[in-house]
């Protein structure tokens, strides 16, 4: 962050990322596309709010705790900008993007936690989820850096192509699919099929 301009202006200005500081009623008033819009959208969806972040503890230095800090109250953000939802799978394909672009030790360590994903989901990973991370982690400007409350108001799609982002395929549906193709062989398979 200290090589980046908006990331020394964060570090100085230390905002914080809660219900707290940003109003959640004024984010639901964006525009569809919005950064903001996105981001409570994402959140209403997966159930979850600004204030779900456990504060950091155990980090002696002040920087690198508000760094940590940052990065938790912004996970959320790095969510609503890939469509990732909070399922196991959704979480460590995005731990493996923030690990690719933010190379934040913290993040390699959790993707570790594909060794609990079911084989299916463990397939899918390493052949969509994983490449996807590896490709736009790397090639993307660092999502440390990004000022969200600056951005709310911002067109989603732009910003992903400022970032250099592109969307992974929506896991949601995937998942949606092989539900109701799965039912459909047990239908079939019960039907004498």
């Amino acid at each position: 962050m200290l090589a980046h301009p908006t990331g020394r202006r964060i570090l100085r200005l230390r905002p914080r990322i809660s219900s707290k500081t940003l109003s959640i009623p004024a984010l639901r008033a964006l525009p569809e596309n919005s950064v903001g819009r996105a981001y409570v959208s994402w959140l209403d969806r997966e159930g979850v709010s600004p204030d779900t972040r456990s504060p950091v503890r155990y980090i002696d230095d002040e920087e690198c705790a508000y760094v940590m800090q940052r990065y938790r109250e912004c996970h959320d953000f790095y969510h609503a900008l890939t469509g990732l939802p909070t399922v196991r799978e959704g979480e460590v394909a995005l731990k493996a993007f923030e690990f690719a672009n933010t190379l934040i030790p913290m993040t390699g360590l959790s993707m570790l936690a594909v060794a609990t994903l079911k084989p299916a989901e463990r397939r899918r990973f390493f052949s969509v989820y994983m490449p996807w991370a590896v490709k736009n982690g790397v090639r993307s400007k660092e999502i440390i850096n990004v000022f969200w409350e600056e951005e709310l108001e911002r067109d989603v799609d732009d910003l992903r192509r400022e970032l250099g982002i592109e969307q992974p395929p929506d896991l949601r549906e995937i998942r949606k699919r092989e539900r109701e193709e799965k039912k459909r062989l047990k239908e079939m398979r019960a039907n004498g099929f």
